[in-house]
């Protein structure tokens, strides 16, 4: 059909009624801007509309690029707690309401940070009692994909008992607890996502082209290859089809059945370990917000590749701060818990080894802090229901290093061990405190080996402020000693003020979740005499 002037006139009029000035979801109604610092202000637009931000007498123009992206930067702002109003200009105009300024942190890992308040311990009190409108929170959905996303569905909103029941336990606690002692708005972002792995919060193609990572990027290659195959769609239509038979048999038989359904190529594609999928889908829409930090519980879904994960760690770490274009933010995290059945022999543990990976990131980046909370766990429950006390210690860094507080904030760590005789001397750095036990008098939790490297348990005493001497009956000449050194240890050493003394290892014997080289191929016989 051939367009007349006059239709070609309508459809434009059409086209200008329809445009209108988008705002992401992370700005809007009920906001905490980051104070003492710029913070962008971004949306969409028709590609080269000028628009126009207006908030507390400060006035900022900018123009929709060719992609419809428009981009402003505040200048820095007190905090204040006086709700406030801005107004944007472009095709149409929008005013947001109810806007405060403070401290905003990221809350970010796996289903420990997740964990919402609701399934904390004194989940009734925590919820009737949080009545903090000017706490801000605001919650990211899961989606898991390799295409780059430019938004979400959420909405900020003031902390009240009807919705800090579903918000991240160790996010609320941590963000009340700063609320509190610095008496300031606090903006709070969940993106925890349960079960997620350290590469899906990485953008991909920084991982691959990091030789580090070469065996697991090829692997992952090969399991979408897998995945997206008829072969997966079979087995999987197949494995389904034999579930539901099970389901079906145990309900006609009035019994329980517990078994997951078989998870489809398609939710393993857009899963939770996938590299780059968090990335993508969750973290990319909020990057570029002003923060303050970010908190971060994870590490258990990765501790079979402990060793891996002391450098794919500090690279996470480094690649936000990088795409975050705030230079070296605070980024805190919590130590994996105790958790598993307790080993009755010492000796070499994954999680351990993870722990100690973590451990050693806060040498390998600035600005990072590690909260440990090796007594807190629970052996039957890998989501300890204490959360308040973890978000607690993950505020002591906070208050400390970024706040100017005065306070106990790091755990003892090991600094060193001297061998001689039968004896080790192991010394402790307590930051200023010094060591006692908990409990009972007898410290728990060392092991000791010799040469043959045969670890055994071994008694230990605290013989200085720093110091602790230690041994064990048939080890005539101790080479390494271990503290708290397994999935699930019993230690009880701390310092005065209160906080578990860091697991620890002196030895630099091979982790266990090193990956092994490849076996050497075998020879080409030799060609045979005439041949």
């Amino acid at each position: 059909m051939r367009k007349t002037p006059l239709l070609l006139l309508g459809l434009a009029l059409l086209g200008t009624a329809r445009a209108e000035l988008k705002l992401p979801a992370i700005i809007g109604d009920h906001m905490v801007l980051q104070q003492k610092q710029s913070n962008p202000i971004w949306g969409w637009d028709n590609p080269g509309t000028e628009v126009e931000v207006r908030f507390a007498g400060q006035i900022k123009k900018g123009k929709a690029a060719a992609d419809g992206r428009w981009s402003v930067k505040l200048d820095p702002l007190p905090a204040n707690a006086k709700p406030a109003a801005m107004q944007i200009a472009g095709s149409s105009k929008r005013e947001l309401s109810d806007i405060l300024v403070g401290e905003v942190w990221v809350c970010s890992g796996q289903s420990n940070m997740q964990w919402s308040v609701s399934q904390a311990w004194d989940a009734d009190l925590e919820i009737a009692t949080a009545k903090f409108p000017n706490i801000r929170l605001i919650s990211v959905p899961q989606v898991g994909t390799q295409i780059p996303q430019n938004d979400f569905k959420g909405a900020w909103a003031a902390c009240s008992p009807q919705n800090a029941g579903e918000f991240s336990a160790v996010g609320f606690f941590y963000g009340r607890l700063l609320h509190q002692m610095l008496e300031v708005p606090v903006g709070l972002i969940d993106n925890a996502w349960g079960g997620s792995a350290a590469e899906a919060w990485v953008r991909r193609d920084v991982l691959a082209k990091d030789a580090r990572f070469k065996d697991l990027m090829e692997s992952w290659t090969k399991r979408e290859a897998d995945l997206q195959s008829p072969k997966a769609r079979e087995a999987y239509e197949k494995a389904l089809a034999d579930w539901k038979a099970k389901a079906d048999a145990a309900r006609k038989a009035k019994q329980p059945f517990m078994v997951r359904a078989p998870q489809s190529p398609e939710a393993a594609l857009s899963g939770n370990s996938r590299p780059g999928n968090i990335f993508n889908g969750v973290l990319l829409p909020t990057i570029g917000y002003g923060i303050k930090g970010a908190i971060w519980y994870q590490g258990e879904s990765n501790a079979s590749r402990a060793y891996e994960y002391g450098y794919l760690f500090p690279l996470m770490i480094s690649h936000w701060r990088q795409l975050w274009g705030q230079g070296d933010f605070p980024f805190y995290w919590v130590q994996l818990a105790d958790f598993k059945a307790e080993q009755p022999l010492p000796g070499d543990s994954d999680w351990a080894e993870l722990r100690e990976s973590q451990t050693r990131t806060q040498q390998a980046i600035a600005n990072g802090g590690q909260a440990v909370i090796i007594d807190l766990g629970e052996s039957n429950d890998i989501h300890p229901k204490n959360k308040r006390d973890v978000a607690e210690r993950l505020a002591r860094w906070a208050l400390v290093k970024d706040y100017g507080m005065t306070l106990p904030y790091r755990s003892p760590e090991f600094k060193s061990a001297e061998f001689k005789g039968n004896k080790a001397t192991v010394t402790v750095d307590c930051f200023g405190s010094s060591l006692r036990t908990v409990d009972v008098s007898e410290v728990k939790g060392f092991a000791i080996c010799g040469a043959d490297r045969k670890w055994v348990w071994a008694q230990a005493k605290i013989v200085g402020n720093d110091k602790l001497e230690v041994s064990a009956a048939g080890v005539g000449a101790p080479v390494a000693v271990r503290y708290a050194w397994s999935d699930n240890p019993i230690c009880n050493l701390y310092s005065k003020d209160g906080l578990p003394v860091t697991p620890f290892r002196s030895d630099s014997f091979d982790m266990i979740t090193k990956p092994k080289p490849p076996a050497p191929k075998p020879a080409a016989a030799a060609p045979k005499a005439g041949k």
